[in-house]
């Protein structure tokens, strides 16, 4: 990994109904916001909110959402590819994607590098309550953990609720993970917002971009912004408001694990990968890749 600026953009999506015109109109915004973003900060890599061609809640069935998404790289992601080579940066976009079937959508994390090409596609693993279409919802969740080498280091994705699950982003930081995007439109509390993206940055030594969604979506669900990035020791470096904007800070591998907690003078004496113990895991694998159920009545 290289010193680099990165940015955190939150944008509102177009109100009301779910249409191909506004999926255009959404498309639109998130290039104008990239690049005025970047003409004001010079960020390398900017991340975008999850599913902000459409805004999270689509209010149309999975069908109907197929048939307004296309498959990746493809028209719903052209024109972030196109202002991505035009300024020759990364960007981390957040958008539904048309699966192999009628009605078989994903919930997707693309990077864009430089050149304006797809590096990677990430399909959210783990789709929140309603999304889930093993629950009658439009999301099916994906299979597989993304990590791309880029100019910048390695980075991976997650995709908002991802976050409450160490598992998957411990397995990107064995493969070398050192940035991990998580565009999200987190619908709990900016507590737990907080809590879980300066968790898995800490757990893992990484940093992490997260872009969270602002304004109303299709359905009319309201969205809190603080979109956040977090160093490996899990300081806030650049944190947003509520309202449409952006926040950007420099990533420097030479100061990332420098000092035990943010401007100490006593230095970082562990490494959470190193320090896992690993025959421990491995005796206990049943437990750890058995089902399970919280032991507490829930709602949900």
């Amino acid at each position: 990994m290289r010193p680099f600026t990165a940015a955190a953009v939150q944008f509102a999506p177009v109100a009301g109904p779910l249409t191909a015109a506004s999926v255009d109109a959404n498309l639109d915004m998130a290039a104008a916001w990239i690049r005025r973003c970047v003409a004001a900060t010079g960020a390398e890599l900017v991340v975008l909110p999850e599913s902000c061609t459409t805004g999270f809640t689509p209010g149309v069935p999975a069908g109907e959402l197929w048939s307004l998404m296309s498959s990746i790289p493809g028209p719903v992601t052209e024109p972030v590819q196109e202002a991505a080579r035009d300024l020759g940066v990364h960007v981390c976009l957040g958008t539904y994607e048309r699966g192999p079937a009628p009605g078989v959508v994903h919930n997707a994390a693309v990077l864009v590098g430089p050149s304006g090409d797809v590096l990677g596609v990430y399909r959210k693993t783990h789709p929140f309550g309603d999304e889930d279409a093993r629950r009658g919802g439009w999301v099916t969740a994906g299979s597989e953990v993304c990590v791309v080498d880029t100019g910048l280091g390695r980075i991976g994705m997650a995709v908002c609720f991802d976050g409450d699950f160490p598992e998957l982003w411990r397995i990107q930081a064995v493969r070398g993970a050192e940035v991990i995007c998580r565009p999200s439109a987190l619908l709990r509390s900016a507590d737990i917002w907080e809590l879980t993206t300066r968790a898995r940055a800490y757990d893992n030594h990484v940093y992490v971009v997260a872009a969270n969604a602002v304004g109303a979506d299709p359905a009319g669900t309201l969205y809190f912004g603080n979109s956040l990035i977090v160093t490996p020791i899990a300081e806030v470096v650049a944190r947003a408001a509520t309202q449409e904007s952006w926040v950007a800070a420099r990533l420097d591998p030479a100061t990332a694990l420098s000092s035990l907690t943010p401007g100490s003078s006593v230095p970082q004496p562990f490494d959470h990968l190193a320090a896992r113990n690993l025959e421990l895991y491995d005796e206990h694998a049943a437990d750890l890749l058995g089902p399970a159920a919280t032991s507490f009545p829930y709602g949900g």
